[in-house]
């Protein structure tokens, strides 16, 4: 009798090895995600302080025809955003972006939340002397990983809902700062390199479309839509999210893939690509005269005020005007001081404000240093105050 051959699974339940199965699944907890990228940070901004010639010569390691920081910046993140594709694909289909009256508060509160920074950002670097306002992008972003891991830490106790309306709001804000780098940092552009991206594209569609599910096709099939994507001048992790968008979502036959390919690489995204990225990305030096500097930059005091009052008034206030002026409602379980204070998490960016200030100031590193620095002290504000707010809350529902 022929013997079956073994099944090869990448991630997931399906692994004959009981460990690997059991530090992929705490890898797919978001306390964790959060908690080992703000280990890298700090790891990150230690290493720069105390040793700096070692940490630059690390970043520049040539492997092949990028150096380290770039292949983590334009290959490993791509994963991080492949999965951000998948997980909107989710939403889009079958989630909570699926139903546009339920959906509407948090879209606009996301879209506010993006259009406040940026416009402060502006007027902050159009006003003072020595202002560089094309950095407007940078504190547009939340970490959705960041302010998941914050909320489950503090406010495990508030309504689910509340996790639904940031995780919305996260996404909605991911698909624009993905639409900003792929339309406002690409460089170069070549058309014929876009195309053969596009065909890449195109040809996964086609896969998913006739059900084929062999991952020995899609991982070539990616790695080649990528390559195409760095070419063309386009930010080569547009191509993660695009893949991620592109995947079925089709539940007829069983679980989707959107949900397996999600539940297999989250662990890698979470666990390796987001803290590597953090690791090469957060080191920044800190003293005294540096902060101050940097806190006295147009570029930093824009950024600063952005992600903590920018993303509290945009988010806070489109959530408000949206209820108000339109019929859509704020869900049932859900408190407007609640809401207050996801707009205060809202003002954690890292991943995506970190790229966005290297893609901005891609001439200047100095410039690049001090928008590291800003999105750094930015993001711990705003931390602090959300956790004291939703530490609150959490206990006036317990009163």
């Amino acid at each position: 009798m022929v013997q079956p051959r073994p099944r090869v699974v990448l991630f997931g339940r399906n692994a004959s090895d009981a460990d690997t199965i059991a530090i992929t699944d705490v890898l797919r907890q978001e306390t964790v995600g959060g908690a080992l990228m703000l280990a890298a940070a700090v790891v990150a901004v230690s290493w720069a302080n105390v040793s700096p010639v070692s940490y630059a010569a690390v970043l520049h390691l040539p492997l092949g025809p990028l150096d380290l920081e770039h292949w983590v910046a334009d290959g490993l993140l791509a994963i991080f955003f492949f999965v951000a594709g998948l997980e909107l694909k989710r939403e889009l289909t079958v989630g909570a972006l699926s139903r546009p009256a339920q959906a509407l508060v948090p879209i606009a509160a996301a879209l506010c939340g993006m259009a406040v920074p940026a416009a402060i950002f502006v007027l902050v670097n159009l006003t003072l002397a020595g202002g560089r306002p094309q950095g407007w992008a940078i504190p547009m972003a939340t970490d959705i990983a960041f302010a998941l891991a914050i909320l489950g830490l503090v406010g495990s106790r508030l309504p689910t809902g509340l996790r639904a309306f940031l995780l919305t709001l996260a996404i909605v804000d991911d698909l624009g700062s993905i639409a900003v780098i792929a339309i406002f940092f690409a460089h170069g552009l070549s058309a014929l390199w876009l195309l053969a991206a596009l065909g890449c594209a195109g040809l996964w569609l086609l896969l998913q479309w006739r059900r084929i599910r062999g991952w020995y096709l899609y991982l070539p099939l990616g790695i080649l839509c990528w390559t195409c994507m760095y070419a063309s001048g386009v930010h080569a992790t547009v191509a993660g999210v695009v893949l991620g968008l592109l995947t079925s979502s089709n539940v007829s036959r069983g679980p989707s893939v959107v949900d397996v390919w999600e539940h297999r690489w989250r662990p890698i995204s979470a666990g390796v690509a987001v803290p590597v990225f953090a690791l090469v990305a957060a080191g920044v030096p800190v003293s005294i005269d540096k902060l101050s500097a940097a806190l006295t930059s147009p570029v930093g005091i824009g950024v600063v005020l952005g992600l903590v009052g920018g993303k509290f008034l945009g988010v806070f206030g489109g959530a408000w005007l949206t209820a108000r002026l339109t019929r859509a409602e704020l869900a049932a379980e859900l408190r407007w001081s609640e809401i207050a204070s996801v707009a205060l998490l809202a003002g954690v960016g890292f991943t995506v404000a970190l790229l966005i200030g290297d893609l901005a100031f891609a001439d200047d590193p100095a410039l690049q240093e001090v928008a590291k620095t800003g999105v750094l002290v930015g993001s711990v504000i705003a931390a602090v105050l959300a956790s004291i707010s939703l530490r609150r809350r959490t206990r006036s529902r317990a009163a």
